[in-house]
C-alpha cells in the first residue's frame, strides 16, 4: 500500500462509513484510494458544507464525523467548521492534503500553514511526516476527538507521503472507550449537604449532558429530587420539552419562568454548561443569592467564570447518580410552576401573515419525535430554542459556541445521511440560507429527503432587531430586499419547493414538512419587524428582561 491507501483503510477500521470532502491537487492520492474502498464519500459543493455535514453527523450519532479538504484553500475553507466544532464540543477528524514535503515553507503553490493556523482550534493537530506513522495517527485521532471533552482533531497529509510505500498496518479499533473518573467522595458529600440545605435550587444544564451520556442520568435526577429546569441552547431536549419541571431556556432569549427562577434560586446545579454571557447575562448578577454546585469534565470550565462552591470534576452519570436523593421544596417547585404558567406563550392572536412562533409550536406538535431539527443562526434559531419541544437533545442540531450562520443546511445533510430514514428539517433565515445554498445541489445528488423551513423577512432580522432596539433604529447593512425568488431557486436545483404568506397556508406546509418522502423547500414570507421576546439587553442581568406588550400584529 503507499501512503493514502493504508490512511482508508485506517479510516476503515476506526469504523468510518461516510466522509464529505472536496478533492484537489495535494489530496488527489486519497481520492484515488477512495475507489473501491468501504467508505463512502458525499462530494458537498463546499469545504466548509463538507465540515459542516460531518458535524451533523457526529452531533446526531455520537460517533466522530470526518471530513477532507485539499491543501491552501481547501484547508482554509474548512477552518470555520473546525472552530464551530471546537467551541460545540464535536468530535471531528478534518484531514488535510499539504503540498510536499521538500516544498514546504517555500510559498508553494495552494500551500498554507493549516497545522498552525488549526493549533488554537482543536484538541490536537498532526503532521504526517513518515508514511509508517500513519495508523499511530489515525488511531490517536480518533481516540482524541472523543476523549473527555469531544472536539476536533486535524491530520495534514504531504502528497509526497500519501504517495510512499507503506510498510506499517492499521490499528485495531478500541474497543471500548474509558469513562471518566467519579469525582472525589469529599467533594460528593459536601454537594449533597448543599442540596439537603437548598430551599429553592434550580437545575441548570448545557450541552455537556448529552455529550457525557448523562441524559438518563439528569432525568432520574430530575424525577427524584423534582428540581425545576433551565437548558442552555445545547441542553434543550435532555429534559423533555414538555416536562412539567422544565422552565424553559435561560439567558438572552430565554422564557420569564426560566430567567426568574434562576435569579431567585439559593443553589444552582450546573451540570455540563460553561456560564456563558449568552446564559447568564450581566455575569456579576446572575444568581446573586446561589451556592453553585459544578459538574464537568473539563477541569479548565470549573470556576472559569463563576467561582463554584464544589466542584465536581469527572464522570458526570456518576456524579448525578451520587446525587439522585429526595429533596424537601415543595413550596418553591410550586412557586416556579406558577412563574410557568404566568409565562406561557399566545400563539392564539388572530395572525394574517405567518407568525414564526406559531408555525414552530404548530410543527413541533405535528412532527414525530425522533424529527432532526437543524437551525442556522438568527431569530429563526431564538424562535426554535423557544417555541420547538424537544424529545431528546439530539435532535435539536444548531451552532451554539460560534454561532454559525450557514451551519443548518450542510448540518442537516450529515444528519440525513446518518439517519436515512428519519424526517430533517433545516430551520433557516434568509440571510443564513445564503451562506451554503449551494448545498442544494448535494441534496439532490444524493436524493437526500432533507426538508427545509425557511423564514424570509427580507433582512439580517436578529442584527435589525438589535439596531432597532439599541442603535436608535439606525439600520446599517441589513437589508435583503433583493433577495433572489427562493422558490425559482430551489426548483432550479432541482428540489420541490412552495411558498407561503399567509397563516391560513402553514397547515399544508407542515404536512408537508412531516410527511413529503423527497426533499422540500418550504419558504415561509414573515413580517420584517417581528421581533424575538423576551430579551436581557446588554449589560443587564436575566431578571431585567425587556418583553412585548401584545403578540406583533402584522399588517
Amino acid at each position: 500500500m503507499n501512503g493514502a491507501q493504508l490512511l482508508v483503510s485506517c479510516l476503515e477500521r476506526e469504523g468510518v462509513e461516510e466522509v464529505w470532502g472536496y478533492p484537489g491537487g495535494a489530496i488527489m492520492p486519497v481520492y484515488d484510494a477512495l475507489l473501491g474502498s468501504g467508505i463512502k464519500h458525499y462530494l458537498t459543493r463546499h469545504e466548509q458544507g463538507a465540515a459542516f455535514a460531518a458535524q451533523g453527523f457526529a452531533r446526531s450519532t455520537g460517533r466522530v464525523g470526518v471530513c477532507m479538504a485539499t491543501s491552501g484553500p481547501g484547508a482554509t475553507n474548512l477552518v470555520t467548521g473546525i472552530a464551530d466544532a471546537h467551541l460545540d464540543s464535536i468530535p471531528l477528524v478534518a484531514i488535510t492534503g499539504q503540498v510536499p514535503r521538500p516544498l514546504m515553507g517555500t510559498d508553494a503553490f495552494q500551500e498554507v500553514d493549516i497545522f498552525g493556523i488549526s493549533l488554537p482550534i482543536v484538541k490536537h493537530s498532526y503532521l504526517v511526516e513518515d508514511v509508517d506513522d500513519i495508523p499511530a495517527i489515525v488511531h490517536e485521532a480518533f481516540e482524541l476527538a472523543q476523549q473527555g471533552r469531544p472536539g476536533p482533531v486535524l491530520i495534514d497529509f504531504p502528497k509526497d507521503v500519501s504517495l510512499a510505500k507503506a510498510q506499517a498496518r492499521p490499528l485495531a479499533k478500541s474497543v471500548e472507550q474509558s469513562r471518566p473518573s467519579t469525582p472525589e467522595a469529599v467533594s460528593l458529600a459536601r454537594a449533597r449537604e448543599l442540596l439537603r440545605e437548598a430551599k429553592q435550587p434550580i437545575v441548570y444544564a448545557g450541552g455537556g449532558v448529552p455529550k457525557a451520556g448523562a441524559v438518563e442520568a439528569l432525568r432520574d435526577f430530575v424525577h427524584v429530587t423534582k428540581i425545576p429546569v433551565v437548558h442552555t441552547l445545547q441542553g434543550l431536549g435532555s429534559i423533555p420539552g414538555d416536562h412539567e419541571l422544565f422552565l424553559g431556556m435561560l439567558g438572552m432569549h430565554g422564557t420569564k419562568a426560566a430567567n426568574r427562577a434562576v435569579q431567585e434560586c439559593d443553589l444552582l446545579v450546573a451540570v455540563g454548561v460553561r456560564f456563558d454571557d449568552r446564559a447568564t447575562g450581566k455575569l456579576a448578577e446572575f444568581a446573586p443569592n446561589a451556592s453553585v454546585i459544578h459538574m464537568d469534565i473539563d477541569p479548565a470550565e470549573l470556576s472559569k467564570l463563576r467561582e463554584a462552591n464544589v466542584a465536581l470534576r469527572g464522570d458526570i452519570v456518576n456524579a448525578l447518580g451520587a446525587l439522585t436523593v429526595p429533596l424537601e421544596i415543595d413550596p418553591w417547585r410550586n412557586c416556579c410552576l406558577e412563574y410557568k404558567r404566568d409565562g406561557v406563550f399566545n400563539y392564539d392572536a388572530p395572525f394574517e401573515v405567518i407568525y414564526a412562533p406559531k408555525l414552530l409550536h404548530d410543527l413541533a406538535q405535528a412532527a414525530s419525535e425522533d424529527t432532526y431539527i437543524c437551525c442556522d443562526v438568527g431569530q429563526h434559531q431564538m424562535w426554535v430554542a423557544q417555541h420547538y419541544s424537544f424529545s431528546h437533545p439530539s435532535r435539536h442540531l444548531t451552532s451554539g459556541g460560534l454561532g454559525t450562520m450557514g451551519f443548518g443546511l450542510p448540518a442537516a445533510i450529515g444528519v440525513q445521511c446518518a439517519h436515512p430514514d428519519a424526517t430533517v428539517i433545516n430551520v433557516s433565515g434568509d440571510g443564513s440560507i445564503m451562506m451554503n445554498i449551494q448545498e442544494l445541489a448535494t441534496i439532490r445528488r444524493y436524493n437526500l429527503p432533507v426538508k427545509v423551513l425557511l423564514f424570509d423577512n427580507s433582512a439580517l432580522g436578529m442584527v435589525r432587531q438589535w439596531q432597532e432596539l439599541f442603535f436608535h433604529n439606525r439600520e446599517s447593512e441589513v437589508d435583503l430586499s433583493d433577495n433572489p425568488d427562493f422558490r425559482t431557486v430551489a426548483e432550479a436545483f432541482g428540489i420541490p419547493a412552495r411558498h407561503v404568506s399567509r397563516a391560513d397556508e402553514t397547515e399544508e406546509a407542515i404536512h408537508m414538512l412531516c410527511h413529503e418522502p423527497g426533499p422540500l423547500f418550504i419558504h415561509a414570507h414573515i413580517d420584517r419587524r417581528a421581533n424575538v421576546w423576551p430579551l436581557v439587553p446588554p449589560n443587564a442581568n436575566n431578571g431585567q428582561m425587556m418583553h412585548e406588550p401584545a403578540p406583533a400584529q402584522a399588517k
